[in-house]
């Protein structure tokens, strides 16, 4: 099948976050512009989705749902074919998003006061399901080196050994930087958790989005000692742009641990998901692979083009490698500009509406992430814009 990947969804005046946010920081943004902000698409959703949805909707009764045989064959199905995890129906637990997921692991494997280790810059959730839940952020900042992001493994093990840690906060790929860990990297951090008695709470929201001739390895899956002490959280949200749908999978193969986590998420009053969302992702595991492929595609082909129109007409701009997710993390800090005046430029003058680099922490300032899963075309105009703005 073809698949629609040229055609900017404009999602003004439907509540989109980002649209209105783009608004917000711009009231005066002409018809036409985009935003490359929030972790979503503004691309037409896979019609595999969408027409397995209308035919559902014939006959639904909308009520109190729960997951049925098709619906465990699906994720354990995508898990298997996809990822080569073979996962028990029974470890998996049900949430109605990622972030919920890792909020209610943090109370449940952790302590108020304990620490949780986060390799900064980090998804800007992170903070708060650590401090929001009075826990401590333990920051253990990425390293560049050879242009490349890496884990400080001396210091996570420094960290690690405080008695008073006893979780890692862990992004696998890893937004905002793009990378995806080899699994000597994965082993290394495993050993360290098994070393000091860490839970490891593993988000894998993006273990889809995965460059061409790279690969993904699912923590829990390095090891029977990394199956038993790791929340895995996964969902076909980022993959197949479903986050409204409130459905996410979360496997904890350690009856214990599954348990703790159950019980936390009881007193939050959860008990079912979303009736529609349980279809959409059943849909999307098991017809709309193929629309996948055309996505990471696309992904692929913008992050080349970011890379050479940047290197040739505004060298100053570090394009990073993007190995997985569909982000782009890009290094602004040698243009001298702070990171104020970085997002008053870009907002009022380039119209470009990135999330700006602070936001995921004290060490992502002078940074921009801009979301390439947009057609082709845009992304091309928003450069175009980018430079113009800069007096490139």
């Amino acid at each position: 099948m073809t698949y629609d990947f040229e055609t900017v969804v404009d999602r003004t005046g439907t509540g989109a976050a980002k649209w209105d946010s783009m608004r917000a920081a711009n009231p005066a943004v002409p018809a036409g512009i985009s935003p490359f902000s929030v972790a979503d698409l503004d691309l037409r959703i896979a019609p595999e989705i969408i027409d397995g949805l209308r035919e559902h909707l014939q006959e639904a009764v909308l009520g109190y749902t729960t997951a049925t045989d098709e619906y465990w064959d699906a994720v354990t199905g995508w898990f298997r074919e996809r990822h080569d995890w073979a996962v028990d129906r029974e470890h998996i637990v049900l949430a109605p998003g990622v972030v919920p997921a890792f909020n209610t692991a943090v109370r449940a494997v952790t302590r108020p006061g304990d620490g949780v280790i986060v390799q900064t810059p980090a998804y800007y959730p992170f903070f708060g399901a650590v401090e929001g839940n009075d826990r401590v952020v333990v920051r253990n900042p990425l390293v560049l080196r050879d242009g490349r992001w890496r884990i400080d493994l001396d210091d996570l093990a420094e960290k690690a050994a405080d008695p008073r840690t006893t979780a890692l906060l862990f992004c696998s790929p890893h937004n905002p930087t793009g990378r995806v860990w080899e699994r000597e990297e994965l082993e290394a951090v495993w050993r360290i958790a098994r070393d000091h008695g860490l839970t490891v709470i593993s988000d894998e929201i993006h273990f889809d989005l995965v460059m061409p001739g790279i690969r993904h390895t699912v923590f829990s899956t390095l090891n029977d000692d990394a199956a038993a002490r790791t929340i895995v959280c996964t969902a076909p949200s980022k993959t197949f742009n479903l986050a409204g749908m409130a459905t996410s999978n979360i496997v904890i193969a350690d009856e214990a641990l599954r348990q703790r986590y159950l019980e936390d998420q009881a007193r939050t009053g959860f008990f079912t998901l979303n009736a529609l969302g349980f279809q959409a992702c059943r849909l999307a595991y098991t017809r709309a692979g193929g629309w996948l492929d055309g996505l990471v595609d696309l992904v692929q082909g913008n992050h080349e083009l970011v890379r050479s129109f940047l290197a040739e007409r505004m060298p100053e701009v570090v394009v990073h490698d993007l190995e997985g997710t569909y982000l782009q993390w890009m290094d602004f800090r040698a243009l001298g500009l702070s990171a104020q005046e970085l997002q008053r430029v870009h907002e009022q003058e380039a119209l470009v509406f990135f999330d700006e680099g602070a936001m995921f922490g004290p060490e992502g300032e002078g940074f921009e992430r801009m979301n390439l899963a947009a057609p082709r075309h845009a992304v091309a105009a928003a450069l175009e814009r980018l430079v113009a703005a800069h007096g490139r």
